[in-house]
């Protein structure tokens, strides 16, 4: 999870003739699941014989690379974060001003949530992404070698050229291939008939039952993968023989909208989660929002919902997306060897952990709609952009009524879903919620579900922490129900720069004040900081910004990393058809 390893992944679809690219970790993306794929690493987008990249020679100007280690990390997450904002738009879409990317400055900033930097500093590296930006003021970055802080006038013509579409991300040849590959391709050929390589890529749910009934299929040498990115979290348990990748399988892939809800298949990424549930009523939002929370970027754009909620049912895991889709009121549909069963996410969490031949399908979230209805997700953690697990997770979904003899707020329905405070999995708090039905929410209503609550929320014995984890879902829970009193005092709301909680609730008479934290939100302010320097000719050139010596070869360096990340795989699968889009320098 630390970045420092992230490559530019690119897909081709005959069908559409279009191309996807997405960032992810080369440390946990195996071989076999690369074929027919294009990869791009930090010396494929510049290097010391075809010259260096606007990102890497930006990255050295603004000397954010000290020991060199996360820096071809960070450049490939700016790399990738300008091929997704400069995708071709709509048609009148305007164009950037030259110079500039269609990146925003919040994008920018997201861009590097996720990438771990120990020595250099954030202030450096943000700066880096940021002059990409088209609404950036170039006067608000720091101390660079491209103008004289303070002195010179800061404008773009001084920094690298950048243009979009300078790096070819997925060749032609490639798309050749894939084209002929797709027009002999027989589907007749069975799913276990995949080579002598240990991968196996069933197309369908029958013919992964098949390999489930092979005289081979061993669960303890055999991992099922849609991603591997589990394997970040559970190194020990990551030694297998053979793997079978359900990511082919086009039942596991569904999207399905209707007017009762959304149907997420259990091979989607989080990333295409946050995406669909962001174009949505609020309750789809906000689920939206706190998933963009979950890890980080170049592990959301692989990583899929339904592992995740496997792990916190089979593993313990301790899970967000679990807590958020538990509140929601959440179904599952999982596959067992002898029949199809729906369960909802609570009756499947407190199952025995399920055996390797049990598949979950797909996860329903139903559709809330807007009226009367508040939902609040919390989580606390030690980086609140995502890429730490959280001390403390829940979500809170109430559908109110109005008394009209007194005014207040009456509990028609509420569940209340607390995680990862040390407890094997996302559990209600079902005593509280009893208590809550049919209440209008007063200062003492608010203190005993508060004594209450501290009954529920029991961290096991082992658990660092307890009483501080205790504390937080008493102070989300408390905060929440004061949203629906009407007899406190509220102070105003200041909005929290480190994004550490969010809210979403709506007045009886139906206005929703997620509507307006929508607009300005904590997570969509840009990072602010002032940075004041003084020069002097005394012991020139001491303090003069010269750019690193080695800098920009520090940025670019990533395919020695990535080679030896993944050299320990080459029994995993022939890939014929990846490509490799950088230059290796020698081991």
């Amino acid at each position: 999870g630390c970045g420092a390893c992230v490559v530019l992944i690119s897909k081709y679809d005959p069908t559409t003739d279009e191309v996807t690219e997405f960032s992810a970790s080369s440390c946990l993306t195996l071989v076999g699941s690369l074929n027919h794929c294009s990869v791009t690493t930090s010396e494929g987008i510049g290097n010391t014989r075809d010259g260096y990249h606007p990102v890497q020679q930006r990255l050295a100007g603004f000397h954010a690379s000290q020991c060199g280690f996360c820096t071809p990390g960070m450049c490939m997450s700016i790399f990738s974060a300008l091929v997704k904002a400069d995708k071709p738009g709509a048609a009148g879409e305007p164009a950037p001003p030259p110079g500039f990317s269609k990146l925003t400055s919040c994008e920018a900033e997201h861009a590097v949530s996720g990438n771990l930097c120990r020595c250099t500093g954030y202030r450096p590296i943000v700066d880096a992404c940021k002059s990409f930006a088209a609404d950036v003021d170039l006067e608000d970055l720091g101390l660079n070698s491209f103008w004289k802080k303070g002195a010179d006038r800061a404008e773009v013509g001084k920094l690298p050229e950048y243009s979009s579409g300078a790096v070819c991300t997925f060749p032609e040849f490639l798309k050749s291939e894939i084209k002929a590959s797709v027009d002999n391709q027989t589907n007749n050929v069975p799913a276990a008939i995949a080579g002598e390589d240990g991968w196996y890529h069933p197309r369908s749910i029958q013919e992964l039952h098949s390999l489930f009934d092979s005289n081979w299929f061993d669960e303890k040498s055999v991992k099922i993968v849609a991603s591997n990115t589990g394997a970040g979290v559970y190194k020990d348990q990551d030694l297998y023989e053979k793997y079978i990748d359900i990511k082919g399988i086009p039942e596991l892939s569904v999207i399905n909208r209707s007017n009762k809800g959304v149907e997420i298949g259990a091979a989607v990424s989080i990333s295409k989660a946050i995406e669909v549930f962001s174009d949505g009523t609020p309750v789809f939002r906000k689920i939206a929002g706190h998933l963009s929370k979950v890890a980080s970027p170049f592990v959301r754009n692989t990583a899929t919902v339904g592992g995740n909620v496997i792990m916190s049912q089979r593993l313990q895991f301790p899970s967000d997306i679990a807590t958020v889709l538990l509140a929601a009121g959440s179904t599952v549909t999982i596959q067992t060897a002898s029949k199809m069963l729906c369960l909802t996410l609570e009756e499947f969490l407190e199952q025995p952990p399920c055996d390797a031949k049990t598949i979950l399908l797909s996860i329903f979230v139903p559709d809330w709609g807007s009226d009367n209805v508040i939902f609040e997700t919390s989580r606390a953690a030690p980086r609140p952009f995502g890429n730490a697990v959280s001390y403390v997770n829940s979500a809170f979904l109430a559908r109110t009524s109005g008394d009209a003899a007194s005014g207040e707020l009456i509990v028609d329905e509420i569940c209340l879903a607390f995680g990862a405070y040390g407890v094997g999995h996302a559990s209600r708090a079902r005593k509280v919620e009893e208590f809550l039905k049919g209440k209008s929410v007063s200062a003492s209503v608010i203190l005993e579900a508060v004594r209450l609550l501290k009954d529920v929320i029991s961290p096991s014995e082992g658990t660092t922490h307890p009483e501080y984890r205790v504390s937080l879902a008493v102070s989300f829970l408390f905060s929440f129900l004061s949203s629906l009193a009407t007899d406190l005092d509220e102070p105003a709301k200041a909005i929290t720069p480190n994004g550490i909680s969010t809210n979403g609730t709506m007045n009886g008479n139906g206005a929703s004040s997620l509507e307006k934290q929508s607009k300005v939100g904590s997570d969509d302010l840009p990072i602010r900081s002032r940075q004041e320097l003084v020069f002097t000719e005394e012991y020139k050139p001491v303090g003069k910004p010269t750019t690193k010596a080695g800098a920009e070869l520090q940025a670019s360096v990533q395919g020695r990393l990535c080679m030896l990340m993944t050299s320990h795989l080459p029994r995993i699968a022939s890939t014929e058809h990846l490509s490799t889009a950088h230059t290796l320098m020698p081991i």
